[in-house]
């Protein structure tokens, strides 16, 4: 073993984090966090062993070997990983409008109901949201609502499944078909989801995803794009590095002469001269590049996910009846050929009184509750421009009735009575 190796293994750290050790959970003074990391010394050790012995700080070898096994875990050909779920969605969605030499103005139809970095990358490559509003069984958009609105600049689909939870896939992806048109999933809240036993990515021509700690696995911030397109991740990976040419990874990196085997060629047709290919830029593009270290983390992450699946979906259940038996709400619940990797828990009240009162019953006692994010997006002056609000009678209860609690991987049996005794309090 390696100096190097040898301090990493034999570090004092504590075995769980402030976010996922409840082992000395004190009712009413510990803090009940809808989400946070799971994890160990291990991902600790790998991140070290990462920054330490990688041989970049910036996307290196431990970036590339996190790439190759998240996407065979998901059953998806390739991927590139980039610095959060927000830049996975700009990338994904510029890759896809130049692969498939998608226009300005084209059309693509989402949920106005969620988080703006699903909204936001579609008006940043000038293309059009065409909103749906939604229905309260999932608080998906209603895809009975969908057809009326496809129009010859209508392109794709953009999913982003409430909490994790999918819609009726087998009612969107027929009109998909129908119309010829791609389904994108915006997976950040839904990794390892599936429905008739297939995981939702299989359905999508791309789709990204987040390791924000309150995610299912993290890897502090980070994101992935991926598709069994491999175009459209060489683009993605363009757009993510710059907007190079180049897009040598892992052991490619460091061939003389590239992967390519001309990296030294004459690569400007108006320059008369040689050029480096890794300075050819072909893309508009930005610097959205993880740090190796991420990736060391996230390798580590690999092996929790079933185990974190599994957690989620048993927090769920338990959480679903304790609120159901006690409390004057709906749950939303998985539709019968869904399986669902949960968020969160979801809870819609009859109204803004009983929500309010709610929520401040919750967090006076650190069961801590969130907002389904945005709302409807359009009441927000940043993206009011993009359409009424007022269209959307559905989406704008939102705010009013819904809020979510924890599904979180970490919640031990004392924090389940916990939760159980507060929600029988409340009056």
């Amino acid at each position: 073993m390696s100096d190097i190796k040898k301090i990493i293994s034999e570090l004092s750290i504590k075995p769980k984090f402030i976010h996922n050790d409840f082992s000395n959970f004190i009712p009413g003074k510990t803090p009940v966090f809808y989400s946070g990391p799971y994890w160990d010394n291990e991902e600790v050790q790998m991140a070290l062993e990462g920054f330490l012995t990688g041989k970049w700080l910036s996307s290196g070898e431990y970036v590339y070997k996190f790439e190759k096994k998240f996407v065979k875990r998901f059953n998806t050909k390739y991927g590139v990983m980039v610095n959060s779920g927000s830049s996975a969605n700009l990338v994904m969605i510029g890759a896809i409008k130049k692969v498939l030499k998608w226009e300005d103005g084209d059309e693509i139809i989402v949920s106005p109901v969620g988080f703006p970095t699903t909204i936001a990358p579609i008006v940043q490559h000038n293309l059009v949201p065409v909103f749906i509003d939604i229905e309260f069984d999932t608080l998906n958009f209603d895809v009975d609502l969908i057809e009326e609105k496809i129009t010859d600049k209508t392109k794709a689909i953009f999913l982003s499944p409430v909490l994790g939870n999918p819609p009726n896939m087998d009612k969107l992806m027929s009109l998909c078909e129908k119309y010829n048109i791609e389904m994108i999933l915006d997976g950040c809240d839904s990794l390892g989801t599936k429905w008739e036993n297939k995981l939702l990515v299989e359905y999508s021509l791309a789709w990204s995803n987040s390791f924000f700690p309150s995610h299912h696995i993290t890897t502090g911030e980070g994101g992935m794009v991926s598709s069994n397109n491999a175009e459209i991740i060489s683009t993605a990976r363009s757009m993510a590095w710059w907007g190079r040419d180049c897009y040598c990874v892992g052991p490619a990196n460091l061939l003389p002469n590239g992967s390519c085997g001309n990296r030294f060629d004459d690569w400007l047709p108006n320059y008369d001269g040689v050029m480096d290919h890794k300075y050819i830029f072909t893309n508009l593009g930005y610097n959205l590049k993880p740090l190796d270290f991420q990736g060391a983390i996230g390798l580590a992450q690999m092996g929790k996910v079933d185990e974190i699946h599994i957690k989620r979906r048993n927090a769920k259940k338990v959480l679903s009846k304790i609120i159901e038996d006690n409390l004057d709400v709906y749950v939303p619940k998985e539709l019968n050929k869904a399986e669902t990797s949960w968020f969160g828990t979801p809870i819609v009240c009859d109204n803004k009184e009983y929500k309010t009162r709610l929520v401040n019953h919750l967090e006076r006692h650190k069961i801590q509750t969130r907002n389904y994010f945005a709302g409807n997006i359009l009441l927000h002056p940043g993206y009011s421009n993009l359409g009424k609000w007022g269209d959307y009678p559905l989406s704008n209860e939102v705010l009013n009735k819904v809020f979510f609690i924890g599904s979180a991987p970490h919640y031990t049996p004392e924090v389940f009575t916990y939760i159980e005794k507060i929600i029988k309090d409340f009056k």
